[in-house]
């Protein structure tokens, strides 16, 4: 997920920094004389309706409670880091916090979270679907319970182009050679048959998934102690990027990047890789648009669609190590996502089914609302990519952007193919040097 990051908003929010002020010390507390516990709940900024959500179910825990309070802060996503940093260096961190799943291994090896393992019953960690169990445990511990996923790579394409192109829309591209074909066909006067990201930074993590499907591993070994970029499955993946640029079958100069759908909405372009994510925006941006679009898993290099396309990213609640009331915190939790599956199925009804659901009871809740039966792109995003999606890399961005650059040099002909992961894998042998990872790698 783009530095997991998204779509999360960058505008500050005042009530927030005042909330932020009257928070208590030490995540939480009791207050006044009826012994009644606050915990402070911080959650990053998302979309509008993200906030009304959690607001709306966290009135709903607090009425339902005698003794515990939930104090929901909400913290704009560009000033997250540093207010974060200075809550835990005063000792005033929130109780419960949003966390993406690539945080939650450094911050367990920096004492940061609660096993919740201590707090949660068995049956809440069962119903975690299984590619995703993995995403919030270290060593079989469960330090997070995850909230969502978001594919960070789907197909969407124009049907009715696709019809006046003399293709076949019910049968989508499963190779990239025959993405490739599509784009050629769908290359028409403005219109370009394919849009997929063409800058360094876009390409560093959109192309994780399709890492994964060339080589069926990231450009580094297991341990993170040796670069991998030079192996002969990542030139397929870097002639794949060039022969879609090179041929003038995508945008040559983007205005937007990766996560934006937007040339996608205004007809620029007739097929898109894109997140999840952009299904929201489609239908808020592009709603004439939505009528004539399919989305399909990614296509394989060889056509095999079990393998992976796209990483999986998004966000979990964590417990504070130091909060004082850690079994009250991880009531909320429990009750906001691991408990009743109405909850979260709401949470996913209200998005426009643009993020999806990681517990089992919570497909099945969906299943029966006809609502999200009958909505066009969530079956196969929710059946076809999510079950054979993998979590997003845990090493240091550098290592994703050298590897990113790599593509972007071979693609616009600024390297050949071979000299540019030859560079990849000198700078991230050079990451691993002077970061010092090796041997720190989760293994093989």
């Amino acid at each position: 997920m783009k530095k997991s990051r998204l779509i999360a908003a960058v505008a500050a929010v005042a009530a927030a920094g005042m909330m932020l002020a009257g928070c208590s010390g030490g995540g939480g507390g009791t207050s006044g004389g009826d012994g009644t516990i606050h915990v402070i709940f911080w959650q990053q900024k998302f979309e509008d309706y993200q906030q009304a959500w959690f607001k709306k179910y966290v009135d709903a825990f607090n009425k339902s409670q005698k003794k515990v309070q939930v104090d929901y802060v909400v913290v704009p996503a560009d000033t997250w880091q540093q207010k974060l940093k200075a809550a835990q260096a005063a000792g005033k961190q929130p109780d419960i916090a949003t966390t993406n799943y690539g945080n939650i291994a450094a911050g367990v090896a920096n004492g940061q979270f609660v096993d919740l393992d201590k707090y949660l019953p068995a049956k809440a960690f069962a119903d975690i679907k299984d590619n995703v169990k993995s995403f919030v445990q270290v060593e079989g511990k469960n330090y997070a319970y995850p909230m969502l996923v978001e594919p960070s790579t789907v197909l969407y394409y124009r049907t009715d182009l696709v019809k006046a192109a003399g293709l076949d829309p019910s049968s989508p591209p499963k190779t990239w050679a025959e993405l490739i074909e599509w784009a050629k066909k769908l290359t028409t006067g403005k219109v370009k048959g394919m849009t997929i990201a063409s800058v360094a930074a876009d390409l560093g993590w959109s192309s994780w998934g399709l890492q994964y499907n060339a080589c069926g591993q990231l450009p580094i070994n297991g341990d993170w102690s040796k670069a991998e970029a030079t192996k002969p499955c990542y030139e397929d993946l870097l002639n794949f990027y060039k022969e879609l640029y090179k041929g003038g079958l995508m945008p040559q100069q983007p205005k937007v990047g990766y996560a934006d759908a937007s040339p996608y909405g205004n007809g620029e372009v007739a097929m898109m890789a894109d997140g999840s994510w952009a299904v929201g925006q489609l239908k808020n941006d592009f709603p004439k648009m939505v009528a004539n679009t399919a989305v399909a898993p990614f296509p394989s290099i060889d056509g095999d669609m079990s393998k992976t396309t796209a990483t999986l990213g998004g966000w979990t609640l964590t417990v504070d190590a130091k909060s004082k009331n850690p079994k009250d915190a991880a009531s909320f939790v429990n009750y906001l996502l691991a408990g009743d599956p109405a909850i979260m199925a709401d949470f996913f009804k209200t998005s426009g089914y643009s993020k999806f659901t990681v517990r089992t009871s919570v497909d099945e809740a969906l299943a029966s609302d006809p609502d999200a039966s009958s909505d066009p792109f969530m079956k196969i995003i929710s059946d076809k990519i999510v079950p054979n999606g993998k979590q997003e890399p845990g090493y240091p961005w550098d290592i994703s952007l050298a590897f990113g650059t790599a593509i972007e040099s071979a693609m616009k002909g600024n390297a050949s193919v071979g000299d540019a992961l030859k560079t990849a894998n000198a700078s991230i042998n050079d990451v691993i040097q002077k970061q010092s990872l090796a041997g720190t790698g989760p293994g093989n």
